[in-house]
């Protein structure tokens, strides 16, 4: 009997114990829910559901025709709410349907939604951003939180009061998959056409005009071994241009006319290789027409065999500088932005200079017409394209 009541006593402690374990692991009254971000901006886009007024998950690539983007947000007037973003020409943002900017032109804009929350009132508490754009989808992807420089911190001289505060991580599978398939295709023209690219990239026939005469540069662009050079080429800048412009957002110039969300990395990679490949196959076309008006259509060839030569050569040494970007771009992003551009700026001064000294070897450029002429053809060109690809910010 007394055994029992022992053994009935120490359950009932242990239940008492139990509950009270209960009680502070879940305590009474409320569950611990996630804290939402207040004035913060997400990648949480939102988009309505055709033929309903739901608001459904914006997928990007997936839904191309609505022209409004939406994310509901938990403001807080009292404070600042600093945002970047880029904005082309016409694009609207409103908050609660209440219209709070447009832009004037296409560029990078910074803004406060914190003073526009003030005159609008919230709807359960939050407010629902509205991006639209008349003729394109907004670039959703470029808007980024901006963060407010605190008191007592030291501004350097002409440093801006915002300083951007990059949240989003670049999706760097696109440009593993190409630079795998860069080596592939260098591995291939090897094995196919050993002949031409020993030729093209031994460093010795690099170094004498001699060279020009031998193997496809002889005729260049007549063979298919030459045009496969051309567009493993073309796709090696290509894929250096895009993981550039993937920091820098946008080509001000470009996205006039090509909207940015409306493609990704790839077919952002596949269309410059497009561009660069017609470049340089329209290039001599171009070479042949100003030579017929400058009257010097005897140094066409050697122009441009040396303008191939150049930029094949050097093209190869491409692919090692986007594995740098995808080594050391999410540590050190500024550094290889700047050795990403150098890479491509010198690679285009280096072929403008050799042209010169291949085509003095021939005719004297001093010759104020011939100066002129590469001027036309070369200079002019080498400024535009360092426009577009490398100060294009």
């Amino acid at each position: 009997m007394h055994s029992v009541f022992q053994k009935h006593k120490f359950l009932s402690r242990l239940l008492w114990v139990l509950l009270l374990c209960c009680g502070v692991v879940h305590p009474s009254g409320a569950q611990v829910l996630p804290v939402e971000q207040e004035n913060s901006i997400t990648t949480n886009w939102l988009v309505y559901k055709s033929g309903t007024n739901e608001l459904i998950p914006y997928v990007e690539g997936a839904t191309t025709e609505s022209h409004a983007l939406h994310q509901w947000l938990q403001i807080i007037p009292d404070n600042t709410f600093p945002v970047s973003f880029v904005g082309p020409k016409g694009l609207c943002l409103f908050l609660n349907n209440q219209l709070i900017f447009v832009a004037n032109a296409t560029e990078v804009y910074k803004l406060n939604l914190a003073p526009y929350a003030r005159n609008v009132k919230p709807k359960q508490g939050k407010y629902l951003l509205t991006v639209w754009h008349p003729d394109q989808q907004p670039v959703v992807n470029s808007f980024k939180n901006v963060e407010v420089l605190r008191q007592g911190e030291v501004k350097q001289a002409g440093d801006s009061t915002f300083a951007v505060r990059v949240r989003e991580y670049v999706n760097l599978n696109a440009f593993v998959i190409f630079t795998l398939l860069l080596g592939l295709l260098y591995g291939a023209l090897k094995s196919n056409y050993p002949a031409d690219f020993s030729s093209l990239y031994n460093i010795n026939s690099f170094m004498r005009v001699s060279s020009l005469q031998e193997g496809f540069l002889s005729k260049p662009i007549s063979s298919w071994s030459s045009i496969l050079f051309v567009l493993v080429f073309s796709l090696s800048l290509a894929l250096l241009i895009a993981a550039i412009h993937t920091e820098v957002m946008h080509i001000r110039l470009l996205n006039q006319f090509i909207p940015a969300s409306a493609s990704g990395i790839s077919s952002k990679v596949i269309l410059y290789t497009l561009l660069i490949f017609l470049f340089i196959l329209l290039k001599y076309l171009f070479l042949k027409t100003m030579s017929f008006i400058f009257g010097l259509e005897e140094v066409v060839q050697l122009q441009y065999r040396e303008f191939l030569r150049t930029i094949l050569f050097l093209g190869i040494f491409l692919p090692v500088v986007v594995l740098f970007y995808l080594a050391f771009n999410a540590s050190m992003p500024q550094i290889i932005l700047i050795i990403s551009n150098l890479a491509v700026a010198f690679m285009l001064i280096i072929t403008i200079v050799r042209v010169f000294a291949t085509v003095n070897t021939k005719v004297s450029v001093l010759n104020l017409h011939l100066f002129s002429y590469l001027c036309a053809t070369e200079v002019i060109p080498l400024a535009i394209m360092l426009k577009l690809i490398v100060f294009n910010f």
